[in-house]
């Protein structure tokens, strides 16, 4: 069979069969609004920056659910899909996945965004006694 007839047949399968489409996908990088060990001064230009470069994309993207678990750059990611939420442009479901690490105490990251995810999880049942907010559902890694 030639490429061409066999791209052909692909496309009709997935027509008939949408769980056999190849999915495409996008890489977008944004820079960490925080680094480790980073002084406070210059974590608010940063973050800024961050949340600067991540607004249009994510009001590009306009995703249904923003799923993150921690990293620096989570933060401006959340804040923006919430600003569209805000704007009256599309309401974004936040969940926010604290670190198996934290046993006692919550990361920066969850610190911020236990007051703004729609679902905050925790994976240590300590946590959940603390911030009676999230939710505990074991470990999930």
């Amino acid at each position: 069979m030639s490429a061409n007839k066999i791209n052909s047949f692909e496309r009709n399968r997935a027509d008939r069969d949408p769980g056999t489409m190849h999915r495409e996908y996008v890489i977008h990088r944004i820079p960490r609004s925080r680094e480790v060990q980073q002084s406070w001064l210059s974590t608010v230009l940063t973050t800024l920056h961050s949340m600067w470069l991540s607004f249009p994309l994510i009001h590009q993207v306009k995703p249904d659910l923003v799923l993150c678990n921690g990293p620096g750059t989570c933060v401006p990611i959340c804040v923006s899909a919430l600003l569209l939420g805000i704007l009256g442009i599309k309401k974004v479901i936040i969940v926010y996945v604290e670190s198996i690490c934290r046993v006692e105490t919550l990361s920066l990251s969850g610190k911020i965004l236990i007051h703004l995810s729609d679902y905050f999880i925790v994976q240590w049942p300590t946590l959940k006694e603390k911030y009676p907010k999230s939710v505990y559902l074991g470990r999930i890694v």
